[in-house]
């Protein structure tokens, strides 16, 4: 079961609303007590929501579900998005669902090749631009005027209304909402859509305090100014005209939370950090939010009590990016089929 069955009565869905799903929803909230226990909090405090775990492994699904399916209802022709990888690949596999045509626009030579071959494989007709992202995005909205596309990035208004959703799976399994949510903030839609559902399915109950990260290259936000050329590892989230700018503003202000930036170096130490102390792999974008717990944490700017809750969005799979561990010194060795080569190999690894 999706998200639109699961959540039906929260969705701008009726029963002419052609279900196009591929079970996305129901991620795992893990708890992460070793990564806690190193940050001094209290025990059984600190969780993380693996929407890695989502069927194109990454969040975007969420959204995607809704916005085709209502692209279908609306009788869509062909879809278009402007994507750095997630959402292209999550498009073009919901549209192969749906047996729509896909278009997706991307800056070429900054587009994981985990999300590139996602995309490809799916049959989305990939335009690769000599840009960023956000000019990317401005040839969508110009192609599907003229065109007659329908646009499938988090300015489509039933993206936000699917990616709230996991904020109602959080409070599910908490049985309430968390005291703090940290996560990253690229093209900003995700925080809105998180806020939004924190909203509604609490009403007057208490909300979390949303803290949102951006990559210090790539922080419009935070500066307060578009960025034109950005630049982060984290490719997700390298976008300096965020479409959601304000909805992220109205999150931060409205929680009483904060949006700020985290270096490329802590990004990565935080996706490192999960990796070897977890067990859980995401890309690195995903990891700017818990990389702006580890800074928080270690500059005392959070105060954490014991019974408090503080959940990191994980938005997407490591295998996204398979490129990226590869920046980390390995142990491996290459050995002789031999028990006398691999004994002096552990020896070698285990000094």
């Amino acid at each position: 079961m999706g998200i639109i069955d699961r959540y039906r009565e929260h969705l701008p869905v009726t029963g002419k609303t052609p279900v196009i799903s591929l079970n996305e929803g129901g991620t795992p909230l893990v708890a992460v007590d070793r990564l806690g226990q190193k940050l001094n909090l209290p025990k059984e405090s600190l969780y993380c929501k693996v929407e890695g775990a989502n069927p194109t492994g990454s969040f975007k699904d969420r959204g995607m579900t809704l916005a085709i399916s209502k692209a279908v209802e609306e009788g869509a022709k062909a879809v278009v998005c402007a994507s750095t990888g997630n959402t292209a690949a999550s498009a073009a596999a919901y549209a192969a669902r749906a047996g729509l045509p896909c278009f997706v626009f991307l800056p070429k030579g900054h587009v994981a090749a985990g999300k590139l071959s996602q995309a490809v494989i799916h049959g989305a007709k990939v335009i690769e631009v000599k840009g960023n992202f956000d000019q990317c995005l401005k040839l969508v909205r110009e192609a599907a005027v003229r065109f007659n596309l329908t646009i499938v990035n988090s300015t489509n208004p039933y993206r936000l209304e699917g990616q709230k959703t996991a904020a109602f799976e959080i409070c599910s399994a908490l049985g309430r909402a968390p005291d703090y949510q940290f996560m990253p903030v690229g093209n900003a839609g995700n925080i809105t859509a998180y806020w939004r559902g924190y909203k509604e399915y609490l009403r007057n109950q208490q909300l979390p305090r949303m803290m949102g990260f951006q990559a210090k290259g790539a922080a419009p936000i935070v500066l307060g100014k578009p960025v034109k050329n950005p630049a982060t590892v984290a490719t997700a989230i390298r976008i300096g005209h965020p479409a959601s700018w304000k909805g992220a503003l109205a999150a931060r202000d409205e929680s009483g939370g904060a949006i700020d930036t985290v270096t490329d170096k802590e990004i990565l130490e935080a996706y490192r950090l999960l990796a070897q102390t977890e067990g859980v792999f995401c890309e690195p974008s995903s990891a700017a939010g818990v990389a702006g717990l580890i800074k928080y944490a270690k500059n005392r700017r959070l105060k954490i009590e014991s019974g408090m809750k503080i959940v990191c969005i994980l938005t997407g799979h490591g295998l996204k990016d398979p490129d990226s561990p590869f920046r980390f010194k390995s142990k491996s060795m290459t050995v002789k089929p031999d028990m006398k080569s691999v004994e002096a190999a552990l020896k070698r690894i285990l000094r």
